[in-house]
């Protein structure tokens, strides 16, 4: 089973996590898109605004005098090394401003206005191709408005964008996520769902139940040829069984004449061993062409709502093969828990179930001890023997059709299987224990 799990994975788990990447992937494309669309109508100073505030607000002092100043920490001394045309104008908001490097001049009449700012994009001028920004920071000294540009690198603005977006598009993911993945798999397997009643009603087609097919309505329609292609099946083998089924009933029909010509002329064959020997031979085989019918004209059986008394069917077939048991070396008993047990069955295929029962237990008890039929309260019918016992490997086995212990062992192999298949007709089971101090067969209704 674990072989046929991996080699054979399921289609709900394939399809479920596949669909929830594709649209996971698709989330993920459109924020990433939507950030680089961004980056084209943003400054592309976006990516250098969270450095520099970041540096500012550890720059900003008033020096003892109170006047607001920008101190020379060693990251922004290093900024400003690695950027050589860098200028910014900081400015608070009552309008004390400080600026350094050279700022362009279309820019410089905007220093002192720098503080009327919060955000700002500034760019097209005619004079120059430099773009700054305005961005504000809560600093020591309050809030300062920094005008800034000359950047030699302006770092990866789609990184900045999403750095600075996570809040929107980690609480859209922590909400998508649960939602695509219970929602694809219920999908999916509500899609499926057809598959699976299919696959159930395949798994309860029985051999002998004609004119069962799998409904192709409900199902996904790429599945639909696959389950045409197995009624198609189904009816081509339903077809050969049945001509199988008719040559097997016409075949034991026919051996009824000879056997019964048979059996006349050693009736006038004179006394002796050899004429015992030869009836003996001839009812074995008729017993053989009488089971072999019953095998196969067993699955027409529709008398099985009738109601038939266990204990009545079982203490007949005790009365009938009693003579047989007792002439093979048997002592025979019959018991039952209650007078009568009523249940609803065929009057006409359980007492053979019964007989063949016993029957099994005189041709391979030993010839010895007693054979015990016994009925309980609960429905079950039990023979036992006092035989030498069927080996392990045999005990699932003997139910089959035509399969014996031992080759040479007499009967066609039947009695057995047809029990059970009796028993299947009514939705019973049939059970078998044994060891080498005998065997007992139990039929539970």
């Amino acid at each position: 089973m674990r072989v046929g799990n991996r080699l054979n994975p399921s289609l709900w788990w394939k399809l479920s996590w596949q669909l929830s990447l594709v649209i996971v992937a698709v989330v993920a494309a459109v924020i990433v898109g939507l950030c680089i669309w961004a980056t084209t109508v943003m400054s592309p100073n976006v990516a250098m605004e969270r450095k520099i505030t970041s540096l500012m607000a550890g720059a900003v002092a008033r020096d003892p005098q109170g006047a607001f100043e920008i101190r020379d920490t060693p990251e922004l001394i290093s900024l400003r090394q690695q950027n050589s045309e860098l200028w910014y104008v900081a400015a608070t908001l009552d309008g004390a401003s400080v600026s350094y490097g050279a700022v362009p001049a279309p820019y410089a009449e905007l220093a002192h206005l720098a503080y009327l700012f919060q955000d700002a994009d500034i760019r097209g001028s005619v004079g120059t191709n430099e773009i700054a920004s305005i961005d504000n920071v809560e600093t020591v000294v309050g809030e300062v408005r920094i005008l800034f540009g000359g950047f030699n690198d302006k770092g990866w603005p789609v990184l900045a964008l999403l750095a600075d977006s996570y809040p929107i598009y980690i609480s859209l993911i922590a909400i998508a996520l649960p939602a695509i993945f219970l929602a694809v798999p219920r999908i999916v397997g509500r899609g499926l769902a057809g598959v699976s009643d299919v696959a159930r009603k395949a798994s309860e087609i029985e051999p002998r139940r004609y004119g069962v097919r799998l409904p192709v309505d409900g199902i996904p329609g790429e599945v639909a040829p696959l389950v045409t292609a197995f009624n198609g099946t189904l009816d081509r083998l339903e077809n050969e069984f049945r001509k199988r089924q008719r040559f097997l009933i016409d075949a034991a029909h026919e051996l009824r004449t000879p056997i019964a010509i048979m059996q006349i002329r050693i009736d006038g064959m004179p006394e002796g061993q050899d004429r015992l020997r030869l009836l003996a031979d001839v009812a074995r085989l008729a017993e053989m062409a009488e089971q072999l019918l019953d095998f196969e004209r067993n699955d027409q059986t529709t008398d099985l709502d009738g109601t038939v008394d266990l204990v009545e069917i079982a203490r007949t077939a005790v009365a009938d093969l009693a003579p047989l048991a007792i002439a093979a070396g048997y002592q025979i008993s019959f018991e039952s828990d209650v007078e009568n047990l009523e249940r609803r069955g065929s009057p006409s295929a359980l007492p053979r179930a019964i007989s063949n029962l016993v029957r099994n237990a005189i041709d391979h008890g030993g010839n010895s001890g007693t054979i015990t039929i016994s009925v309980s309260a609960d429905g079950e019918i039990n023979v036992a023997d006092e035989g030498p016992g069927i080996p392990a490997e045999h005990r699932e086995l003997v139910f089959e059709p035509f399969y014996r212990v031992t080759p040479r062992s007499a009967g066609a192999g039947l009695g057995l299987s047809l029990v059970k298949q009796i028993v299947a007709n009514h939705r019973g089971q049939v059970s078998m224990t044994s060891s080498t101090t005998g065997t007992q067969v139990a039929i539970r209704l």
